[in-house]
């Protein structure tokens, strides 16, 4: 059986994303997104906790956001003037943190960025063995969540959008702090417990959520682990300790990826590769991409380029970075996630510019 492809998806002001592919993706789609103080300084926007939890003044501010995109980039097709179908959303809600949100970590909201966890706030090894999904899934937290969709549906009907689940790994970070590194050495059920607990939790509230929007209209069956801290193990570890929550994420869901942020993906290709239904997979620019595309050739592949590159770069290096893009893993997005305040349109349009040219250097069949 095909796999099923996710393609990235950044949702107007929201982190990076994935969504299902439709055949429709040329070989090397240019991804952007921009950073909330990129339209808190143009659109006065306030992304503040109300913005994250109150989805009928969210749905007025992505519509202001919306209107400033088309105007500065009326020659991206990814918005388009005044359509609305995206707008009553939940992308976005509570940004990366929606699972330690469940845990009940507060979140730092402030007007012009995404949210933070308080740093001072880290789950205790007794705190960790206390833990109960069923309890944490009724908690306050997921019965604002899903009271959010109960007001888009009665007003608008279909309920849009993709929350950012995380991975394992990422969301026992946050839990844990550094501490988990130490326990998957010295307290190694005490990780599998936390591990077994946050993957229950993400299953099970994305299941829940993803359900009430496809009985909204919004087709949605999918899970993209987002693996940022796969880095920090080794790839011996992730088998160890990850592969096989991974794997049962990747056989819940219809739709499935990994998203491994601008890091090396070099030494967990061959771990990687025994992940089932694998639809998606990003890397960094450091990585052989070479070797990914031959890896995986029924996947959707990405890169992730960086904004401070794109910024601070000369135009002829960023040019090369494409050309050796194009060449070593296209098909491919080209993922322009978190444009800074500061960076000109027109370095945007240079991006897109270079990335098209090599498209119609090499016009053809995929």
């Amino acid at each position: 059986m095909a796999v099923l492809q996710l393609r990235s998806h950044i949702p107007i002001a929201a982190p990076a994303r994935r969504e299902p592919a439709d055949g429709s993706e040329s070989r090397m789609r240019v991804v952007p997104g921009f950073e909330p103080g990129w339209f808190h300084c143009r659109c006065g926007i306030d992304f503040s906790e109300h913005w994250h939890r109150d989805p009928v003044y969210r749905y007025e501010t992505l519509a202001v956001m919306q209107a400033e995109l088309c105007r500065a980039f009326p020659e991206v097709h990814h918005w388009k003037a005044g359509a609305v179908e995206d707008l009553a959303t939940i992308s976005g809600c509570h940004g990366a943190y929606v699972v330690p949100c469940v845990f009940g970590l507060p979140l730092r909201y402030a007007p012009d960025r995404w949210p933070e966890l308080d740093p001072a706030r880290k789950l205790s090894a007794v705190e960790i063995e206390s833990l109960d999904p069923g309890r944490l899934l009724g908690g306050p937290f997921v019965e604002g969540l899903l009271g959010q969709m109960d007001v888009i549906q009665r007003r608008w009907g279909r309920i849009h959008g993709y929350l950012n689940w995380q991975g394992v790994l990422n969301n026992a970070f946050h839990l844990r702090g550094q501490e988990i590194f130490l326990d998957m050495h010295d307290r190694p059920a005490l990780a599998h417990h936390l591990f077994s607990t946050v993957t229950e939790v993400m299953i099970r509230l994305a299941g829940m959520v993803q359900e009430r929007q496809r009985q909204s209209g919004f087709a949605v069956n999918q899970f993209c682990v987002s693996n940022c801290t796969v880095n920090m193990v080794s790839p011996r570890l992730y088998r160890e300790f990850l592969s096989p929550y991974d794997k049962t994420i990747a056989r819940s869901f219809e739709r499935f990826g990994v998203h491994t942020c601008n890091w090396n993906v070099t030494p967990y290709l061959g771990v990687l590769r025994e992940l089932p239904n694998m639809g998606y997979l990003d890397m960094g620019m450091e990585s052989d991409m070479s070797k990914a595309r031959e890896m995986f050739p029924e996947t959707r592949r990405a890169v992730m380029y960086s904004p401070v590159k794109l910024k601070e770069a000369f135009l002829e290096e960023i040019a090369a970075d494409m050309e050796r893009v194009y060449g070593q893993l296209s098909p491919c997005d080209v993922v322009m996630a978190d444009i800074q305040d500061g960076t000109p349109d027109e370095r945007f349009r240079d991006l897109l510019r270079i990335c098209r040219r090599l498209e119609a250097q090499h016009a053809g069949p995929l």
